[in-house]
């Protein structure tokens, strides 16, 4: 018998209620000041992460936990928590220690020049950080047993002998738009066949090829997305990757969103993602990197722009097309033979996720069983 709709959307919804719930409910959270971590990532001698100090309300309420009261309590205090400026934060990684301060928002940025060099031996590693500056609010320390916040990040460090890395666009990349929109979102994610309406098909099963090598040596590459979406909705993103099984990189390269008088607008997202290659290409050189966006915004010109500044560092780009509009297709095609009889880099407009994994299955990117399991989810 099939499932009624109206059960199926109530089924949704409880699930899209428990996933934005989710970041307001470990115990930790349940009042006072937080600490909010994003992966970390960099070289077995430099690192670089960042997090968030937040307060968001305790509201003394006894609800089961799993229940939609319990739920709707939760995203209640998420939405009504705010940065704490202004704190001290120790980071300590592999016994370099490092103290930083929040900003107006409550965000802080790590750069820790490590004493000694990480294990090689694994590729997560993790730092301990704590807040030292003194709650004036007894509140909040009563919340967090009496002591002040606490957290650990997770370090990405790729292996030393991966033979490249790749930097992936997100937004009608790798998942549909709507991403910006945190309603939208979490109705693909949840709602009516959610993993085929929101992840482009047979993008899983690539990233994965392109994160474990081409079968002879499982490396593990790293992958580094890059969205133009707040750093908001950071979790509801890595649910998306987690539910698609699509390989989540050490880090998502998300944008301040945060506006002041001085900044009325978000930064710009292409000088976003130009900063970010720009940044990546110095931390891991000489390491060559994949570049991979769409055609629906500025990615063919930014990524041509990175070629020309750094011939011998992009092996290719792969440019998902999401525009209608021939013209449009025409321009991608002229850079495209343009950066390949200057450079000798191809870019490779393709239509879907198999054009792209059969033109990396040829240049020894990923396995042929990766090429296959693309194939199939096409």
């Amino acid at each position: 018998m099939p499932k009624r709709p109206a059960n199926a959307a109530l089924r949704g919804l409880k699930k899209l209620l428990h996933l934005a719930a989710r970041p307001a409910k470990s115990k930790r959270a349940h009042g006072g000041r937080v600490i909010h971590t994003y992966r970390g990532y960099g070289t077995h001698r430099e690192v670089l992460m960042m997090g968030r100090v937040f307060r968001q309300p305790g509201f003394n309420l006894d609800l089961p936990e799993g229940s939609i009261r319990r739920d709707l309590a939760d995203i209640a205090r998420r939405t009504v928590r705010w940065g704490v400026k202004h704190v001290e934060v120790e980071v300590i990684l592999n016994g370099t220690r490092e103290v930083v301060t929040t900003d107006r928002d409550g965000y802080f940025d790590v750069h820790l020049h490590l004493e000694s060099p990480l294990p090689e031996d694994r590729i997560w590693h993790q730092a301990k950080l704590r807040v030292l500056s003194p709650s004036r609010d007894p509140h909040s320390r009563r919340a967090n047993g009496g002591a002040e916040a606490e957290a650990v990040a997770d370090i990405y460090i790729p292996p030393s002998d991966i033979d490249f890395a790749v930097i992936s666009d997100i937004d009608d990349t790798v998942m549909y738009t709507g991403v910006a929109n945190k309603l939208m979102m979490m109705y693909r994610l949840f709602l009516a066949d959610a993993k085929q309406r929101t992840a482009f098909p047979g993008v899983a099963p690539l990233y994965r090829g392109f994160h474990l090598g081409d079968g002879d040596r499982h490396c593990q590459r790293p992958l580094l997305y890059v969205s133009r979406a707040p750093w908001s909705i950071y979790e509801m993103l890595e649910e998306f990757f987690r539910l698609n099984n699509i390989p989540v990189g050490p880090i998502l390269f998300l944008r301040e969103w945060g506006l002041t008088l001085q900044r009325p607008l978000p930064r710009r997202a292409e000088d976003h993602k130009h900063d970010v290659i720009e940044t990546m290409l110095a931390l891991y050189d000489p390491l060559p990197f994949v570049l991979i966006g769409d055609s629906g915004q500025h990615d063919p010109e930014i990524y041509t722009a990175i070629v020309r500044e750094h011939p011998d560092r992009i092996r290719t780009v792969y440019i998902r097309d999401v525009s209608d509009d021939p013209d449009r297709r025409a321009a991608i095609e002229r850079l495209a033979a343009e950066i390949d009889r200057d450079t000798g880099c191809s870019l490779v407009l393709a239509s879907d996720s198999l054009t792209m994994a059969e033109h990396a299955h040829r240049e020894g990117y990923i396995s042929e069983e990766a090429l296959e399991q693309v194939r199939a989810a096409r």
